[in-house]
This record gives C-alpha cells, structure tokens and sequence, in this order.
C-alpha cells in the first residue's frame, strides 16, 4: 500500500454512529457477555406519526320557519239526510209492524224524490220496552221500535221537498234526525286551500328574509293539516230563491281551510 493511500485512509473523518445505534449495540455486547443471543435486542421504536387535526366542521345554513294559513269555499252539491220512523205499540210484534209500516213509507217518498238506491242506508233499528215510573216503581208499558236512515240528496235544491215529502209519508212516526251540506268531490276545493296556504306561507318567509337583509333560498320542509267539514244548515224563516216548496233551508257554504308549516333556508 502507498504512503498516499495510507494518508487518505488516515485523513477520512469516521461519522459517530447515532444514538440508537450506540444504545443497540451496548445492549448487544451486554446480551453476548450473559450468553445470549444479540437476536433478543430490542429494535428501535420508531416514533408515531402526528394526526392530523380534524377538519372544521361546516356552518348550519340559516333558516327560517313560518306557519301559512289558507281557505276556500264552495256551494254545496250534496245534503245528507238523517230521517228515521218511531212507533210505540203494547207488544214488540205490534210496535214492529207499526215502525215497519212507517220505514216502507219513508222509502217510498225517498224514492219518489229522486233519491236511489245507492244513496239509501241505514243506519240502525232498535226494539226497547217502555216503562213507567211511579212512587218508586216502575211499570212495563209497552214497546219502542225504531228505524234510521241516512238518504243523500244530490240535487241540493229539492232537500227542503224530500223532508217534506218524508214527514208527510210517516206522519206521526216520522223524525228528521239531522240535514248536514257537503261537496260530493271535495279534492279541488282543498287543493285551493293548500295552495291559499302555501302562498301565505310564502310571503311571511320573503318578508321576514327582508327584514333579516337576506333572501330566501330553497325550500327545506312542508307539513300540513287540511280540514273540510259540513255545515249543518241553519233554521230558516223563508225558503231561499229557487228552493223547490218544502221544508225551508239555507245551504250556506261549505269551507275548506289548511294550515301550513314551512322551513326556508336564508342567503
């Protein structure tokens, strides 16, 4: 070997070697000295890598929550009819017969009104003993037969001449239970109280928008509760124009309301 080989190999700076090679080693001269193998060393642990910090988690939306109300009305086309027969006789088979008598002839004067067979229900028939209460004690007088019906009457005008065509068929067994006015199809008439109800919860939520100096963005949710129930008609003293000659009535109107809960997002 050159002296110039010599002196490269003199002049080369030896790197130290690191801290967990020095430790690695140590523990490996240790373990050689007890006679064990080096293999039982431990290696170095190599230190866990950050997490990362969790993303900021996005702003709810504003919005804003309004309740719309909205009605319609329409004239009635149907009336519903509650008549019905009563009789009281000494025995159940005569009180019976009596009320039987009374029902065929409430039929008949339905059917002579125009009313069919479609429309004809009923709706109960009841037999109960009558009695009688004196000074504490009660007597057996006799028997209560009795018969309901429900008729539809699709022409709304000719409803004061069924009823009158009712009571004068059945005369003293005759009773009308109730008249009660409604729509045969009332499905247009709630939708135009949805969309009264919708357009009013429309504007209340583009107002309050600007009031707030936003805008009103999509719409987020809908609920709704939609009612229509007959109006019963009210005592009349004069039949209304064009009211066929009967029992007097006044049909009124039938109302349609729906309310409305929305929820607008805000820009």
């Amino acid at each position: 070997m050159t002296a110039t080989s010599q002196r490269t190999r003199k002049d080369r700076p030896v790197c130290p070697p690191t801290a967990p090679a020095r430790t690695t080693a140590a523990l490996a001269v240790i373990l050689l000295a007890l006679g064990l193998p080096a293999a039982a060393a431990p290696a170095a642990t190599a230190l866990p890598e950050p997490t990362p910090a969790p993303a900021a988690a996005a702003p709810h939306a504003s919005t804003v929550t309004v309740t719309g109300e909205g009605s319609a009305t329409t004239e009635p086309d149907l009336a519903v009819v509650g008549a019905g027969v009563e009789s009281v006789a000494e025995t159940p088979r005569a009180a019976l017969d009596a009320q039987s008598e009374a029902a065929t002839a409430l039929l008949r004067a339905a059917r002579g009104q125009g009313i069919t067979e479609g429309d004809i229900r009923t709706e109960s028939v009841s037999l109960t003993p009558v009695y009688e209460y004196q000074e504490g004690t009660s007597q057996l007088k006799g028997y209560q037969a009795s018969q309901s019906f429900t008729l539809k009457v699709r022409d709304v005008d000719r409803t004061g001449a069924v009823l009158q065509a009712v009571t004068d068929a059945t005369g003293t067994a005759g009773r009308i239970h109730s008249v009660a006015f409604d729509v045969a199809d009332p499905g247009p008439l709630r939708a135009r109280a949805r969309q009264a109800a919708y357009e009013d919860a429309h504007t209340k939520a583009e107002q309050y928008a600007r009031l707030g100096g936003r805008s009103l963005g999509r719409l987020v949710s809908l609920t709704e509760d939609t009612t229509s129930t007959p109006r019963p008609f009210p005592p009349a003293a004069d039949a209304p124009d064009g009211t066929t000659v009967g029992v007097p009535i006044a049909p009124g109107e039938i109302r349609a309301t729906s309310t409305v809960t929305a929820v607008y997002e805000l820009e």
